[in-house]
């Protein structure tokens, strides 16, 4: 049989990421409000932030973390805890308002044995999901298809933010 390439030439952005020991994208984007739209900063808090996942697993992945660099749960304070919580929420619903998904998953992982890509800024994963949502693509060759670009939908989160609200804290 024939072996045929799928080319994804973007991810060639996130393997060169992997090398780079410039800290961690989370607080340096925290830290520079006036790049937010580079950043795929949705919304931000003053003890947390939502970012859109520039490499993500499904269309609307979200990532939710605490401003604090902190790497564990016992890291955070009540506060900080019950924010977190309150803005997987709220991104649910802009998700849900936006892009209409049936369901959610929602998990951290903590080490990198337990998929962490970040492991030293604990954060919490939003990713809607569709019934039905494998296609041949992913039956047949183990591969994702992505429907929407981020800055599309951080566009469409920010309208749906304003327009009701959200984040509701």
């Amino acid at each position: 049989m024939e072996r045929k390439s799928l080319w994804a030439p973007w991810r060639i952005a996130y393997i060169r990421t992997l090398k780079k020991p410039e800290g961690c994208f989370l607080c340096h984007s925290f830290a520079r409000p006036e790049s937010d739209d580079e950043n795929l900063l949705l919304w931000r808090t003053k003890k947390s932030m939502v970012v859109l996942n520039r490499f993500p697993y499904n269309n609307g992945h979200l990532l939710i973390c605490p401003a604090r660099h902190i790497a564990d749960l016992d890291d955070t304070t009540d506060e900080e805890m019950l924010e977190l919580m309150k803005l997987v929420r709220e991104a649910q619903r802009a998700l849900s308002m936006t892009i209409e998904p049936h369901g959610f998953n929602v998990g951290l992982n903590f080490g990198r044995c337990a998929g962490a890509g970040l492991p030293g800024h604990m954060h919490i994963h939003v990713v809607p999901r569709w019934d039905g949502d494998t296609s041949f693509m992913s039956t047949c060759t183990d591969t994702k298809v992505v429907s929407q670009s981020v800055d599309d939908l951080l566009a469409e989160l920010r309208a749906a933010s304003t327009a009701h609200g959200l984040p509701g804290l």
